[in-house]
């Protein structure tokens, strides 16, 4: 990308479009010409320590690379050598200047604790009343499957946000984690991702047959998803056809959210390609799910 002001260059870390920008200020070709020290400043989101490690260690690799070409371009004209660099480098460290690990990996296990117990207690959910033979006594009372799915996700619900906040309060508590976005935003937004999860785990327990078949699928489908998600490894690194697979996992894009509420501050502005993405996953979801449901009751 070229931006003409920094705002804009923020503005496309914050959407993640971007993970480190050079600001070359306009006098910078008069003062190299006239052999001064010319400034050059790197912005590189801390958000993500493993991606700003290596981008930082870049940007000082750059400006070294810099300086000696000019200084020796400069010596082989004038003759005289001259201790001061050519170019001054200045480097922004965003959202996280000290590259604390911690605070990128408290707000992804918020997404994993939420996908985690939503899915596997919502996939042993229903085909535990089957196995214990009370399915055919919830059929014939006067509730109708929506009540009765609602009855069954609404306790795991609960238990999730409750982990949730947990995990937000132990982490400013014990590793002084900053919280620099809206916490309504960010349960709003863990609202439509456990739409995701949920539907997930309601389409395993409808699908299987015992418990244990129930557990070994959620196993199955959680697990691809810690290592496809970016929780531990950035997408960027990935080879292109893992790339394309995590394109259909919830958990890439609740945690560019959540990651970007806590961390960066942001708004729905700089989130709403995920957000749609999410509420297109789980509507699709959900539906099958609830479909899947209906059948086997009848």
């Amino acid at each position: 990308y070229t931006v003409d002001t920094e705002e804009e260059m923020r503005a496309l870390i914050d959407a993640n479009d971007a993970r480190a920008g050079i600001i070359i200020l306009p006098d910078y070709g008069e003062l190299i010409t006239a052999g001064q020290t010319a400034q050059v400043a790197f912005l590189i989101d801390g958000s993500d320590p493993t991606v700003a490690n290596t981008a930082l260690a870049a940007a000082q690799l750059i400006g070294q690379s810099v300086s000696t070409e000019l200084l020796t371009e400069r010596l082989g004209r004038s003759g005289i050598r001259s201790s001061q660099s050519p170019v001054d480098i200045r480097i922004q460290v965003l959202y996280n200047p000290g590259l604390v690990s911690v605070y990128y990996m408290i707000p992804g296990l918020i997404g994993m604790i939420l996908q985690f117990l939503t899915t596997f207690l919502t996939s042993t959910a229903i085909v535990r009343e089957r196995e214990r033979g009370t399915m055919e006594q919830l059929i014939v009372t006067p509730i109708r499957p929506f009540e009765l799915i609602v009855g069954k996700l609404v306790p795991y619900i609960l238990i999730a946000f409750v982990d949730t906040l947990e995990v937000l309060v132990l982490g400013v508590l014990l590793f002084d984690l900053p919280i620099n976005g809206s916490l309504g935003l960010l349960l709003l937004l863990s609202c439509l991702f456990l739409i995701s999860s949920l539907g997930v785990g309601l389409l395993i327990s409808s699908s299987a047959n015992t418990q244990q078949e129930a557990m070994l699928t959620t196993y199955f489908t959680i697990l691809p998803s810690i290592f496809l998600s970016g929780f531990f490894f950035p997408l960027a690194a990935m080879p292109p056809v893992l790339q394309f697979i995590s394109y259909g996992i919830p958990l890439r894009y609740f945690l560019v959210i959540v990651r970007g509420i806590v961390l960066k501050g942001v708004g729905m502005a700089a989130v709403w390609p995920e957000v749609l993405a999410l509420a297109i996953f789980g509507t699709v979801v959900m539906v099958l799910a609830a479909l899947r449901f209906r059948k086997n009751l009848d």
